[in-house]
């Protein structure tokens, strides 16, 4: 009852993610088919190009979908280029192969027969080869097509929405109900991808070549003429999309601060707080680009221009961004930030937000009574016991776990990389013993954690403070003072209470967001 009631309240957002899921992959699978049918027919012809080709495809398709997109964010920025050009190089591969077979396997008498009566290469190639090897090309066109459904998912990570954002924040804030409202569209999509494809696949093989069991020639013509009506909507009804979003993309662009933000709930709330407040005060028209993965993604956007403004946090500004060695002094680690960023990157910071939302490592309480646990140095009263469950930014960071592993020494069993919400129930079920944490996060109430202190003072300050282009902070210098506003109003009790708002009680972070502006005076 509760993921039917889910759909309901959701149906909005479901369908806009739906239709940016089928656009992704109409315009993947488009390109995949105008690169890979040249290619496939280019080495039919120059044999000795027939292996580099491929194996340069066969290669494509076994990069991690996430290396791939990490490696266009710098060359491409955020949004949906990146992302379909992910899923079109990983669509080659069908396509490619699929047309040389199909060429290559044609009778050798039929073209010599085309020869004898003096077609040249092209007609032979146009009237003969093409129309032959046309229902293999299109088996693997329908191969590329279905798997590209489930590829778009990633698309979510990098800002270009699709039914992954209702996926991946399901996973995150460990909501069965969102996960579904993902899922089961996008397994719907890749039955009717499926569908149109093997329509297309029966329309181009000639019916005398079709496995009709006891049909008459007129009957057969009938049906054709209803799959070509079903083709034509399916067409009509995927150019009406992508005509409906080019319209609304331009409107939305123009003269928009476009605000970026991370992958869990609480950059969600303070990006959608913003926002709100700053249509609310002022003239300046606001698009959000929300849920982009990490810091390295946010700050690509940020330095690419695919975004004007994101909340970041004093530490990871400092240890991440700048690669410095960690300081526990609040003052120089904002002085060194605003300095360096401006000087290197041309990029402004703005006072900082009135939170603090640092690193900690947590246990359950029972292994903290057993192990008798208080501090982070109270690890290596059981060295070689626990198992540390850790997000990968965490683990990559100098401010992270390599820095904290350098001054603690300490000695875990083993080490996992668990991404969002997922370490907290891997923690609850006793797969590992130990995760690193916010100390805004919700699920530490949730589950009523243990904080071990961090009593060697490791962790930087990680007071929210928003980064902004000096182009855009030039071009919308009032939204300074209502940042400010914000950030004041801010504090970690407060964090905490609306991250549970929904991380726990499911609630949509927009309207946290706005609820709280409200109740706050913020909005008047």
């Amino acid at each position: 009852m509760y993921i039917m009631h889910y759909f309901a309240q959701n149906a909005s957002q479901i369908i806009q993610y739906s239709l940016q899921h089928i656009q992704l992959t109409a315009l993947s699978v488009g390109l995949a088919i105008l690169i890979g049918v040249p290619l496939g027919i280019l080495i039919c012809y120059v044999d000795k190009l027939s292996k580099p080709v491929i194996g340069v495809s066969n290669v494509l398709q076994a990069i991690p979908s996430m290396a791939l997109l990490g490696f266009a964010i710098p060359f491409l920025g955020i949004g949906i280029v990146p992302a379909v050009v992910a899923v079109m190089l990983y669509s080659l591969l069908p396509i490619i192969k699929n047309t040389y077979i199909g060429i290559t396997n044609i009778n050798p008498g039929t073209i010599e027969s085309a020869r004898g009566i003096g077609l040249t290469k092209l007609q032979i190639l146009r009237k003969i080869q093409i129309p032959l090897a046309l229902p293999v090309i299109m088996g693997g066109v329908r191969i590329s097509a279905v798997t590209a459904v489930g590829l778009v998912t990633i698309a979510a990570f990098i800002g270009a929405g699709g039914l992954g954002f209702l996926v991946f924040s399901g996973i995150r804030t460990v909501n069965n109900a969102q996960i579904l409202a993902g899922a089961i569209p996008a397994c719907m999509l890749a039955l009717a991808v499926d569908y149109l494809a093997g329509l297309v696949e029966k329309l181009v093989t000639p019916i005398s070549l079709q496995h009709v069991k006891s049909k008459s020639g007129e009957a057969a013509r009938k049906t054709r003429r209803h799959q070509k009506v079903i083709l034509a909507i399916g067409l009509m009804l995927i150019a009406a999309l992508f005509l409906y979003n080019a319209v609304e993309n331009r409107s939305n662009s123009q003269n928009a601060l476009v605000i970026g933000g991370k992958d869990f709930s609480e950059q969600d709330i303070v990006a959608n707080m913003a926002a709100i407040l700053i249509e609310h005060d002022t003239n300046v028209k606001v698009s959000k680009k929300l849920e982009l993965g990490g810091t390295q993604v946010c700050f690509s956007a940020l330095r690419g221009g695919s975004i004007d403004l994101y909340i970041e946090y004093t530490g990871t500004a400092y240890g991440d961004i700048l690669e410095l060695s960690g300081s526990s002094d609040t003052e120089l680690v904002y002085d060194t930030i605003k300095s360096e960023l401006k000087g290197q990157y041309n990029i402004e910071v703005l006072a900082p937000m009135s939170f603090n939302n640092t690193y900690t490592l947590t246990v359950k309480p029972e292994t903290a009574q057993t192990g008798d646990l208080k501090t982070i140095s109270d690890l290596n009263k059981i060295p070689g016991r626990l198992r540390l469950g850790a997000t990968l930014e965490f683990l990559n960071r100098d401010d992270g776990f390599p820095g904290l592993q350098s001054m603690y020494r300490l000695d875990f069993k083993e080490i996992v990389g668990i991404d969002g919400s997922a370490r907290y129930i891997a923690l609850m079920n006793n797969d590992v013993d130990v995760v690193d944490a916010f100390s805004t996060d919700s699920l530490i109430k949730k589950f009523k954690l243990v904080v071990l202190k961090d009593d060697k003072d490791f962790f930087p300050p990680y007071y929210a403070v928003p980064l902004i282009r000096q182009d855009a902070l030039e071009k919308y210098p009032e939204i300074v003072p209502v940042l400010e506003k914000l950030g004041n109003s801010l504090s970690n009790d407060i964090m905490i209470e609306l991250n549970y708002q929904v991380d726990e009680l499911q609630m949509n972070p927009e309207a946290v967001a706005r609820k709280y502006l409200q109740d706050h005076g913020l909005l008047k």
